[in-house]
């Protein structure tokens, strides 16, 4: 396993606090790799091209009239708490922030944290800064056992609302102020800004065999994809990579995977291919999506909780991800197809389903599969702590999935 590949995946990680971030880091690695930012649909696409509009990006590298789809899926965002417009309250002595919890935060975990502030400002004449200030800024503190003297028998209950206030500050703060100071930005019309875990990606262990991180849902998935894009070969197949926005909460979004970004950067490369509208149907049915989204891998103290022939092992490979309600959207046909990519090309590669008594999520896999009419199969690095402020992963398996990614765009 090659140092430089987990230590790029580690700086990633560090740079990326915001879905706005992500689509940055992503763009700057497509640019380094001579893929050309395209920023109006209406031009000819270049062959090597990509489209970034706020959390979400689509790139692509384009094949022959007569080959098919490859496309790549991931999320850019992930559970956390974000800063409302309204955001200082002052009482009894202390400065805190008005937030709102975003997506399904497991709660607890963001505890007595230090957390740092990032996002993205709107200036005046509507254009978008980034910031990102990674230091000890605010703390959602936890109630001393004292006060709470039975959580140890009947467990700690949080209220979304009341609880989990961030302090950061004894003195009146404002946060307007502290914004234009930390953007630099005199103008600030409006914000997104996110809260977020100060502590760094590092791999763990005795042996340095795992992985723990904030938002490696789904981050360590986007970092692979852009690896095996920009590395990718070429090939008659047409290869599409689109990281969206909004998963966390449902894809319904301009720069959700329910959105068009997708369907329109498809839309564009069959008409600049000039395939009439039965051609586009055709490459569509001959076409491939692979959804990345991390699966569960089996946990040591919750062995109950997994289906015990289906629950994925740390550092043994992606998992695919199956489902017959249609919450993933692996075929038989879909399975198959990903089995023999991988075992032709010698990656390990695992299967995840969930226990009929713990329903599982769901993925952009059935979303783009619907938008689009394409195959998807649905795939993902095994993981414990899912929606943690910070989880925990396999330092193997994000190498795994890049080479079954590199394979997937050429099969």
């Amino acid at each position: 396993m090659p140092d430089s590949t987990v230590g790029s995946l580690l700086q990633w990680l560090d740079e990326c606090p915001t879905p706005f971030h992500v689509v940055a880091t992503a763009a700057s690695s497509l640019d380094a790799a001579g893929f050309t930012r395209t920023t109006q649909l209406g031009n000819e696409l270049p062959g090597l091209g990509y489209l970034a509009v706020d959390g979400c990006i689509v790139a692509w590298r384009l094949g022959t009239r007569t080959g098919a789809l490859r496309i790549i899926g991931a999320h850019t965002d992930s559970p956390n708490l974000r800063i409302l417009p309204n955001a200082d309250i002052h009482q009894l002595g202390w400065s805190q922030l008005a937030i709102e919890i975003y997506g399904g935060v497991l709660l607890n975990s963001w505890l007595d944290r230090d957390l740092g502030i990032a996002g993205r400002v709107i200036d005046s004449h509507g254009v978008a800064h980034l910031f990102s200030a990674p230091k000890a800024l605010a703390r959602v503190p936890q109630l001393a056992i004292h006060l709470d003297r039975e959580i140890g028998d009947k467990g700690l209950h949080l209220d979304r609302h009341q609880h989990m206030t961030p302090v950061w500050g004894s003195t009146k703060q404002s946060f307007a102020d502290w914004l234009e100071r930390t953007s630099g930005v005199a103008d600030v019309s409006a914000f997104d800004a996110h809260l977020f875990d100060i502590s760094r990606a590092s791999l763990l262990g005795a042996d340095k065999s795992l992985l723990a991180s904030a938002r490696l849902d789904n981050q360590a998935s986007c970092w692979s994809a852009i690896e095996a894009l920009r590395n990718a070969p070429v090939s008659e197949h047409t290869s599409i990579l689109v990281l969206n926005d909004h998963e966390e909460v449902g894809s319904n979004s301009s720069t959700g995977a329910a959105g068009p970004m997708l369907a329109n950067v498809v839309s564009l490369i069959a008409s600049q291919h000039g395939l009439s509208e039965g051609q586009q149907f055709d490459r569509l049915a001959s076409s491939w999506c692979l959804s990345a989204d991390n699966a569960h891998a089996i946990h040591p103290n919750y062995a109950e909780r997994h289906e015990p022939r289906h629950a994925p092992l740390i550092n043994n490979g992606p998992a695919v991800k199956v489902n017959g309600n249609q919450r993933y959207a692996t075929s038989a046909r879909g399975l198959a197809h990903i089995r023999s990519i991988a075992e032709s090309n010698g990656i390990p590669l695992q299967t995840f389903a969930s226990r009929n008594n713990v329903p599982c999520g769901s993925t952009i896999g059935p979303i783009t599969a619907t938008q689009l009419g394409i195959e998807a199969i649905d795939i993902g690095i095994p993981q414990l702590s899912m929606h943690s402020a910070r989880e925990m992963c396999g330092a193997s398996d994000p190498v795994y999935m890049v080479s079954l990614m590199s394979a997937f765009l050429q099969r």
